[in-house]
């Protein structure tokens, strides 16, 4: 897959911009502040429906305009497609496909797929346990777009049944709620959650060889990358993350008797204390967790590591001609000889990669191709 054609209006530090790309690699270049960054922001934007570098849309809309819009011709496996985004704040974002409006956003999810590393994936490392699950997430909707819908709606029940449970008020007031109502939103909660428990679980058991192998080769002289899952349901385990593992149904049936043993709990303090929100993706090196442990260079090699993973495993799922654009935001300052080595081979698997970075010469000959210049709100091919 290839992203041929890339427009912003109004996004980020953009007026406007028109890109041509090609296949292979792309560098573009800009010392720290033009807005190289948003532009390949722009296209992950378009195939995940969020940023890596923010949590809301409302900083991706440039200061003083009303909407932002994206737009791209992607091209796989000899077909190309145009989606495009309107990002309006404070209401519903709207999609168009090939000119036509769709019904949900989420439904162009697909269209354009991207692996992204940047500086921002330390933070699976070293964050909390909601980078981590983020992380896991979007791979999961990466690999079967469908669960975004899965995903969403198990947000939405998260909040209805959160509210539920604050109107309980603590055991008092809990006299006073129809529980009945509660068992609805169980329902709802153990459905979604197994579901998007069961993908988690085939996303790191899918994972775990590539990330153990693309560790090995960028930390030769470290101990093995260990990954596994940490669950709420006492019936997982930091290995429970292997197939074939509990089918859906049981998870669901698990999530349920989980539901009701912690509800004493969940009424008194007016939170959702079950379900995959609460999980975590477990990483180590060796015997040790990475986080509060690794060094410095130990957590880039981790996320570089999982990033790397995460791009061998999408072009398995699909296949010749559907393998996802890798983006490399600004990282190549960050790395060491070694590191970069490893990063511009696995790169170089790719149809198409783009590349940001404040000095043309940090990137490495191996991904030589076209160079973007980036500054004073233009940016224009320069080889």
């Amino acid at each position: 897959m290839y992203v041929r054609h890339l427009g912003v209006a109004d996004f980020r530090s953009w007026t406007s911009a028109e890109l041509d790309f090609e296949p292979g690699p792309s560098v573009l270049v800009g010392a720290n502040g033009p807005g190289t960054t948003n532009l390949v922001e722009a296209i992950g934007y378009l195939a995940t429906l969020g940023s890596h570098r923010v949590a809301s849309d409302a900083p991706l809309i440039r200061a003083g305009a009303e909407r932002a819009v994206v737009r791209a011709a992607a091209v796989s496996a000899g077909r190309e497609l145009r989606v495009e985004v309107e990002i309006v704040p404070g209401r519903a974002n709207r999609a168009r496909l090939n000119g036509s409006p769709v019904t949900r956003v989420r439904d162009i999810l697909g269209v354009v797929r991207t692996v992204v590393f940047a500086p921002e994936d330390l933070a699976i490392v070293r964050g909390d346990p909601s980078e981590r699950r983020t992380f896991l997430d979007e791979l999961v909707v990466a690999r079967t777009p469908r669960m975004a819908g899965v995903r969403s709606d198990y947000e939405r029940v998260l909040k209805q049944r959160s509210v539920l449970l604050k109107s309980a008020g603590g055991a008092r007031g809990a006299k006073r709620v129809d529980l009945s109502t509660l068992d609805v939103w169980d329902g709802h909660l153990a459905s979604f959650g197994a579901q998007l428990l069961r993908a988690r679980l085939d996303a790191v058991a899918a994972l775990r060889p590539f990330a153990v192998a693309a560790y090995g080769e960028v930390a030769p002289a470290s101990a093995e990358l260990t990954l596994g899952y940490a669950s709420v349901l006492p019936e997982l385990d930091g290995e429970g993350a292997t197939d074939p593992g509990p089918d859906v149904a049981s998870l669901e049936t698990a999530l349920l008797a989980e539901l009701a043993r912690r509800r004493p709990q969940e009424l008194d303090r007016g939170v959702n204390l079950v379900g995959p929100h609460r999980d975590d993706l477990e990483i180590g090196i060796g015997t040790l967790p990475v986080r509060g442990y690794a060094s410095h260079g130990e957590g880039w090699s981790v996320a570089l590591a999982l990033r790397l993973a995460a791009f061998e495993l999408l072009r398995l799922d699909y296949g010749p001609g559907g393998e996802p654009i890798l983006v490399l935001d600004d990282v190549f300052a960050e790395l060491d000889a070694d590191r970069r080595a490893q990063l511009a081979v696995t790169a170089g698997k790719a149809e198409q990669v783009l590349i940001t970075a404040a000095v043309d010469g940090d990137v490495p000959d191996l991904l030589d191709g076209a160079r973007y210049a980036v500054g004073s709100g233009s940016v224009r091919r320069v080889r």
